[in-house]
C-alpha cells in the first residue's frame, strides 16, 4: 500500500480508538485491574500451597509404598495358604465321611457356600 492510502486508515483507527476510550470509565478499569491482581496473587498462593502438598504427598507415598507392596504380597500368600488348608480339610472330611458315614451329625455334611469376599475383584 502506498503512503497516501495508509493515512486515511490510520486516521480512522485513531478515531475509533478515541471513541472506545470515551466508552470506558478509568476508575472502573483501575478497579478491574486491582481485582485481577488480587485474584492473581491468591491463585499464585494457592498454586504454591498445592505444589507443597503434592511434594509432601509424594514423599509420604514413597515412604509407605514399600510397606503396601510387602503387605499385599503377604496377604496374597496367606490367602493361597488358607485356600490350600481348606481344600485339604474338605478332602479329609470327605474321606472320613466315606469311611465312617456316622462321623458327622446331620446337616454338617451339606455343601457349605464360601461366603468370603473375593479380595482380587474390585467392587
Amino acid at each position: 500500500m502506498e503512503e497516501t492510502e495508509k493515512e486515511p486508515i490510520r486516521a480512522a483507527s485513531e478515531e475509533v480508538s478515541r471513541e472506545f476510550k470515551t466508552l470506558i470509565n478509568a476508575e472502573d478499569l483501575d478497579s478491574l485491574k486491582q481485582s485481577q491482581n488480587l485474584i492473581l496473587g491468591r491463585l499464585q498462593d494457592s498454586n504454591a500451597v498445592l505444589s507443597h502438598f503434592n511434594d509432601y504427598s509424594e514423599h509420604c507415598f514413597a515412604e509407605v509404598s514399600g510397606d503396601f507392596s510387602r503387605n499385599t504380597r503377604l496377604l496374597r500368600s496367606m490367602k493361597s495358604d488358607l485356600d490350600y488348608i481348606f481344600q485339604k480339610l474338605r478332602s479329609m472330611k470327605s474321606r472320613i465321611l466315606a469311611t465312617y458315614p456316622d462321623a458327622f451329625p446331620d446337616g454338617s455334611t451339606g455343601e457349605v457356600l464360601d461366603r468370603r469376599p473375593d479380595l482380587e475383584m474390585p467392587q
